[in-house]
Order: structure tokens, then C-alpha cells, then sequence
């Protein structure tokens, strides 16, 4: 266990590997009740979104949600969320643990007097089922059939005596499905999620390695308000209407980028820490994000931040890993090419 955005969070059950594994080939369980959720309602709360975040809100249907950044005014990201519409006129934000307090006072800050905004993070639990087979170990607790989900799609779901709002999403580039159902059945769910012979628990330090390879951004490391979203998503998951706080930063960087993430891929299994620095035929170009070695890949990965120049998929860098020099190449993301996320 370990402190992680003010929680106490399990690191691991079983071990990293063989979580990783798991989870890659089977199904397995993720507590992520740390998450926060928030609540927006009323006539002005879809250009109240279209302000705050980045992706389009106006063209969510019922039933769909979307990923994007909140920025402030200097284009910084504030948080990484997903936005979901529940009805006509009321979204969900699903936002990150440690900005949660953050995340709740610059949104209520910049909502109009026809805008409501709930806090519903203590009262909701979420759990996430990840893997190839999430589908059919569900429908095996569950007793009956999950709806078929769209990627990026979610619908009230009656089960286990409680209503559920299953969304097809996730964090491990397979297959799988997040839970929201309120906190109180939390217990009673995790252990009957578990019952299931075939799930098995999984720790933060397999949901890092699963994210990893999938080339994932984790807020702290690829996002923060140091800089733009634009050298993490490279224009992705930004809206091309503008309008959001923070727009003239992002346009400026989507001109004149200086710098762009890039994906690491050694042929050692030494692996790369947040900060190591990265070089570029002896000069220096940028700095390591994230690395690990890929249980799938057998091989350390990383992400880093480049010299725009240099960010080119076959170039090859080199990375100081403690003291000591290590090649490693440009290459295309995700590193792990079998996801099954979108069926």
C-alpha cells in the first residue's frame, strides 16, 4: 500500500507481472474510488464545458462520453478528465484524485448563474474490469447480459441488487469496463467481482505498466500546467472551434511547437526514471517522463519529452540512466500492439 492523491492505494496484490499478465490475457479488477466525479446540470452547462475543456461537449449524444484537458488561462493542463453526457441537459466529469479540490474550485469559478455543479466523488464508488475476457467473467457475475457497448459508450445497468453506470472505457488498452454505483455497495461489489475465480485484483503498479505501453498520458508526468497539452497530443483531443480558456497558448504552440512526446522503445531491459535525461548526438534534447520494462514486450519503454527537431519515429537517442549512457529508438505508439480496447 502507498499514499496516492490523499488515498491509501494498493500498489500491488499478487505481484506487478504477474498482475500485468493477468489482466493482458484474462480479466483483472481495479479499485479506482480514489477518482473524483462531478456533476453539471442546467441550461448553461454545455457552454460552461465547451469553456472549461478543450474537446467538443455540444456534439455528445446521451449515453456518450469524450476525453480532453482543463486548462488555465496560460494553456497549462489543470487536469486530464472525461466528460460524459447522462441527459439533456447533465454531464458528468470524471477527474484525477490529486486535483480533485483543484479541479472543483477553478470549475466553480467559471460557471454561469443557469449552471448547477455537484461534487458526487464521496458517494460514488468506481470500479474498473480490464482485459480480454472482461465481458464474459462479468455476465458470469452478474447473472445476465451486458449491453453492447459502443467504445466511448456508457448506460445505466441494473445488477447486484444496485444501479450501475457501465461505461466501455478504460486505462490498459484492452478490453474492459468501468463500474459507477454508489459507495455504500462498494465492499459487497469488490467481493463479488471477486468471487469470480477468473478476476483477479490488480495494483497501481501494474495500471502503470499496462498504461505505459499504450503510450497513455499520466497526469504529473506527461500533463501538468508547466506546459501545454500540445506536445503530449500533438493537437489531439482539442477542438478545432476554440473558445476554451487557455485557446491563444495552445494555438501559439500548435505553430511554433518546440517540443513533442515521443515513445522510447531500448533493446536492454535497463529502464528509464522520470527525469533521466535524454541526448541527441551528445547534446542534450529532453527529459524521460515515464519508463519502465514491458512485461509484454520483455524490453524498457519510456516516454520523454523532446526537441521538436529531434521527435521523429527511427531516430535514435540516447538516455543517462543512472550515470550511464543507454540507446534507445524512436518509435510508433502504442508500444504493445495487441489491445483489444475497441473490440
Amino acid at each position: 500500500m502507498a499514499e496516492f492523491g490523499g488515498w491509501d492505494m494498493p500498489i500491488q496484490y499478487e505481484g506487478i507481472l504477474a498482475e500485468h499478465e493477468h489482466t493482458r490475457t484474462k480479466t483483472g479488477l481495479f479499485d479506482i474510488c480514489h477518482m473524483g466525479e462531478f456533476e453539471l446540470t442546467g441550461p448553461s452547462a454545455v457552454a460552461d464545458l465547451e469553456r472549461l475543456l478543450t474537446m467538443k461537449v455540444s456534439t455528445l449524444a446521451i449515453g456518450q462520453c469524450r476525453y480532453g484537458f482543463m486548462l488555465n488561462e496560460q494553456g497549462g493542463v489543470i487536469d486530464d478528465l472525461t466528460c460524459y453526457r447522462l441527459g439533456e441537459e447533465r454531464y458528468m466529469l470524471v477527474v484525477n484524485a490529486a486535483t480533485l479540490d483543484g479541479d472543483s474550485a477553478w470549475i466553480s469559478r467559471h460557471l454561469s448563474s443557469g449552471t448547477t455543479f455537484t461534487d458526487l466523488s464521496d458517494g460514488i464508488a468506481k470500479l474498473d474490469v480490464q482485459g480480454p475476457t472482461a465481458r464474459a467473467e462479468l455476465e458470469k457475475v452478474f447473472g445476465k447480459k451486458l449491453q453492447d457497448l459502443g467504445y466511448f459508450k456508457a448506460e445505466p445497468f441494473q445488477c447486484l441488487g444496485t444501479e450501475m453506470f457501465v461505461s466501455r472505457t478504460g486505462y490498459t488498452g484492452d478490453w474492459g469496463y468501468e463500474l459507477y454505483f454508489p459507495a455504500s455497495e462498494a465492499v459487497r461489489i469488490w467481493r463479488a467481482l471477486l468471487a469470480n475465480e477468473n478476476i483477479k485484483p490488480v495494483g497501481l503498479g501494474a495500471r502503470d505498466t499496462l498504461r505505459l505501453e499504450m503510450g497513455y498520458s499520466l497526469y504529473g508526468h506527461e500533463l501538468s500546467t508547466d506546459r501545454t497539452p500540445v506536445a503530449t497530443s500533438r493537437g489531439g483531443f482539442i477542438r478545432k472551434e476554440g473558445g476554451f480558456i487557455g485557446e491563444a497558448a495552445v494555438r501559439h504552440d500548435l505553430e511554433n511547437p518546440q517540443e513533442f512526446l515521443v515513445a522510447l522503445e531500448f533493446d536492454s531491459k535497463r529502464a528509464a526514471r522520470s527525469h533521466d535525461k535524454v541526448f541527441f548526438q551528445g547534446v542534450e534534447t529532453g527529459m524521460v517522463t515515464s519508463g519502465s520494462v514491458s512485461p509484454s514486450l520483455g524490453k524498457a519503454v519510456a516516454l520523454a519529452f523532446v526537441k521538436a527537431g529531434h521527435a521523429v519515429v527511427g531516430t535514435v537517442l540516447d538516455v543517462e540512466i543512472r550515470g550511464k549512457m543507454f540507446s534507445a529508438k524512436i518509435v510508433e505508439l502504442p508500444f504493445y500492439k495487441k489491445g483489444t480496447a475497441r473490440g
